[in-house]
């Protein structure tokens, strides 16, 4: 049943998982400015919602983004270029910081900034048959909505700075051997692997995993920052409900049931 309709970005909830789907297969998905404001909006709204347990991002049709929209690139005063960056990396603020799983499933293209969507997301689930490319160099700027931070993590910073330098295409093989790609579907299956992979994620204790979210982004750029967020959050962790139930659920040999929020 879809819940939420609009011009480029339709948004649907199966079960405990919103599905946002990128809705321009005329243009292949690429990314409007009237677009990517949507989408800021919904995952912020997605985040908030306590009936949803992890999103899903996905593009209509064949594909799943050509990035931007080329035909949108007139000229601005730098003054309204840094307005338009903004507006770009606020999604991958919130993708990112936000405390539910947010998988990507990803058919056809992913390219420029589609790519840099699908880094953004916590698992990235793609058909045999889709290709990523890093195609900003193409048209004299460079790599954006996050990926020159998200890509680096994801498979290493030689092999990314190939990748964004080279605009160099790459299929689903090459992504999963990389680590980019979480799981290889069938073609026309990616989207279906996801809501089970987000089905699967949903009935993690959800404190436990906002926080393995948190972790992984904000304290991987030293041991000892690493190990003082293991501190804190461990901590919170061990008082929790979900926690207590976990433990005597083990204790009395019966599978736990966590709270839904």
């Amino acid at each position: 049943m879809t819940d939420t309709t609009s011009p480029g970005i339709r948004a649907e909830k199966r079960g405990r998982t919103a599905i946002l789907t990128i809705d321009n297969p005329s243009r292949r998905n690429a990314i409007a400015r009237k677009l990517r404001q949507e989408l800021n909006g919904l995952v912020k709204e997605m985040l908030a919602d306590e009936s949803v347990a992890a999103i899903v991002l996905t593009g209509a049709g064949e594909h799943f983004s050509a990035g931007a929209d080329i035909s949108e690139m007139r000229e601005r005063s730098i003054a309204e270029y840094r307005e338009l960056h903004v507006e770009s990396t606020t999604v991958v603020r919130l993708m990112m910081a936000g405390r539910k799983p947010v998988i990507a499933a990803v058919e056809g293209i992913a390219f420029g900034g589609g790519l840099s969507l699908a880094c953004a997301a916590d698992f990235v689930v793609a058909s045999k048959t889709a290709r990523f490319c890093a195609a900003f160099i193409k048209v004299g700027l460079l790599p954006d909505i996050g990926i020159l931070w998200t890509l680096p993590q994801k498979i290493g910073r030689a092999k990314a700075a190939e990748f964004l330098a080279l605009a160099t295409e790459f299929d689903a093989d090459e992504g999963h051997r990389l680590g980019l790609v979480s799981q290889i579907s069938n073609p026309g299956h990616a989207l279906t692997d996801a809501l089970a992979l987000a089905e699967t994620l949903s009935k993690n204790p959800p404190v436990s995993m906002a926080l393995i979210k948190s972790a992984l982004t904000n304290s991987n750029h030293s041991l000892n920052e690493s190990l003082n967020v293991e501190i804190d959050y461990q901590s919170i962790l061990r008082a929790t409900a979900d926690h207590k139930e976990a433990v005597k659920a083990f204790l009395e040999k019966r599978p736990p049931e966590f709270s839904a929020q």
